[in-house]
């Protein structure tokens, strides 16, 4: 028996999301340039209506050669790549989605890893409205440092902009206990490649030395809702 698929219909008379083949061709027939692709599941297809059809094929370009050079060199970082990965595949949280438990005015944290070490980029998410608010890389690192950094990142950004009671979710253990001492206990080897990684991790624990914060650093409970919002949807 075939797997059911989804039809994103981006260009044409009537754009959407179609759940049959037939129902997607008739609302393509005949229109010159329509742009539209199938996907496994409806959520995929959702997401990639809200991103738009050239957004979706960037980012998806972009990731394709961020894991294939991966795979390739097992150290990517940055060479070879001009991916704009400030437009993941995986768009915006929907506030929608949000389970009652969790708090709205906080901001979720996450990081992905082509490989470990590989190339490593992480983000912050805004749960209110959705919105991405932070994103850095990819950089050669693992993914237990974009963790680290992350949380810092969103610690210095809501100190900054005066919002000290503003909660963080991460969903990394590990990285709320580096956080908590102050340092990121990496065994990454520090070399040319990683280099800047590591100015980077010195500047985040200079600035929890340095820095008190309020804001409460909360564990994301996966097993009860699902993957982070701020999650790059590449497991």
């Amino acid at each position: 028996m075939a797997k059911q698929k989804y039809y994103v219909v981006w260009n044409g008379p009537s754009p959407g999301v179609y759940s049959s083949w037939e129902a997607c061709q008739e609302a393509v027939s005949g229109v010159s340039g329509a742009k539209y692709k199938s996907f496994k599941s409806q959520a995929e297809a959702e997401d990639a209506f809200e991103m738009g059809e050239e957004a979706y094929e960037e980012a998806k370009a972009c990731d394709d050669r961020t894991s294939n050079n991966s795979s390739k060199s097992g150290n990517s970082g940055n060479s070879g790549s001009s991916c704009d990965t400030s437009k993941p595949i995986r768009p915006a949280y929907n506030p929608a989605k949000l389970p009652a438990e969790a708090i709205r005015e906080a901001i979720a944290v996450d990081a992905a890893c082509s490989g470990n070490p590989g190339a490593m980029e992480y983000r912050g998410v805004y749960l209110a409205d959705g919105k991405e608010i932070f994103h850095y890389g990819p950089v050669h690192g693992t993914n237990n440092i974009g963790e680290f950094l992350a949380i810092v990142h969103g610690l210095a950004l809501l100190k900054q902009k005066g919002l000290d009671n503003m909660p963080i979710y991460s969903d990394s253990v590990n990285a709320q206990l580096w956080v908590r001492k102050h340092h990121c206990k990496t065994t990454l080897v520090r070399n040319d490649q990683t280099e800047k990684l590591y100015q980077m991790i010195e500047r985040a624990e200079a600035w929890l030395r340095n820095n008190t914060y309020k804001n409460p650093i909360i564990k994301w409970q996966t097993d009860k809702w699902g993957e982070i919002p701020a999650d790059f949807g590449r497991k």
